[in-house]
């Protein structure tokens, strides 16, 4: 959509850009600024060649670009910057005649489900520029066969078996992403709190099933891409329970590919060889709460 010629500042949130439009009347004084008093982030980049002729002055960067800052929610990625105006001094070094000003600028991303796209003006008290975008994230978890290279025909499993089971998610020009799995529970009806009720995935991201003895479960390593996550669990029932089903259910996230690993964001398994656990990616640290149980909440 067109930007606006109204707005003093305008911004848009693009998939792995921001571009803000400048009015070079910028007070509404009838008086323009000049290009070279505006500038983008701590970094102080400069705008795109100007046409002295145009009435506006526009900047393009990368989200991270800048000296941006990015703020991880449980909902968004809030990438952050400023626009500033420096003027310059007079000719008379006694007296100014403009005031320097700053207009934070923001870019929401959902990490959840979809919003819609909205542009919201700034307003110049106290000075802020907010637009959040569009994104669509599409998760999945689907049953593999044994060489990972389709989905299994067939959710029927011996004892014995494992079940091997890939998580993918699909942006539509997403900045980079890394997959995780914070948790998964099986339950023997559709209502995941029901009882009995085992949760094999738990404190965001330990495979808690891979610290029984005689099981093979387990993080595989390497992942397939950032936003796939592959795991192996040996198959098992509920003790005393005649039925032959299982519901399984899990909570899939993200964060930006650029962060790493940490004791929020991990896929940690149980090393018996080691007697450690073991992170798919980053250091051991992180995967330390997985015994205590005292992992931060996701």
């Amino acid at each position: 959509r067109a930007l606006s010629p109204r707005p003093a500042v305008a911004v848009r949130c693009q998939e792995g850009q921001l571009a803000v439009t400048v009015r070079r009347d910028l007070f509404g004084t009838g008086r323009p600024v000049r290009a070279a008093e505006l500038s983008l982030g701590t970094a102080s980049c400069p705008p795109l060649s100007p046409n002295p002729a145009q009435a506006f002055v526009t900047f393009v960067a990368a989200l991270h670009e800048c000296g941006s800052t990015l703020q991880v929610t449980p909902d968004s990625l809030i990438y952050r910057t400023t626009l500033f105006y420096k003027p310059t001094r007079s000719g008379n070094p006694l007296i100014v005649r403009a005031t320097p000003a700053e207009v934070p600028i923001e870019c929401h991303y959902p990490r959840r489900s979809n919003v819609s796209s909205g542009a919201v003006r700034p307003t110049w008290a106290p000075f802020r520029s907010t637009v959040v975008a569009e994104e669509r994230l599409r998760f999945s978890l689907r049953l593999m066969d044994d060489e990972w290279s389709k989905e299994r025909l067939s959710n029927g499993f011996q004892l014995g078996d494992s079940l091997r089971f890939q998580a993918d998610v699909t942006s539509e020009g997403h900045v980079p992403l890394r997959l995780f799995v914070d948790q998964c529970v099986a339950t023997a009806t559709p209502d995941r709190s029901s009882s009995p009720r085992y949760a094999f995935i738990d404190l965001g991201g330990c495979l808690v099933d891979s610290r029984a003895e005689d099981t093979g479960s387990a993080f595989v390593s390497p992942r397939p891409r950032l936003e796939s996550l592959r795991f192996l669990v040996d198959a098992f029932k509920f003790a005393g329970d005649a039925g032959n089903l299982l519901y399984i259910s899990c909570h899939l996230r993200v964060s930006p590919a650029a962060e790493a690993p940490n004791s929020r964001n991990k896929a940690c398994s149980f090393s018996k060889a080691s007697g450690l656990w073991a992170p798919l990616e980053g250091t051991a640290a992180i995967c330390s709460c997985c015994d205590t149980g005292s992992c931060p909440s996701p």
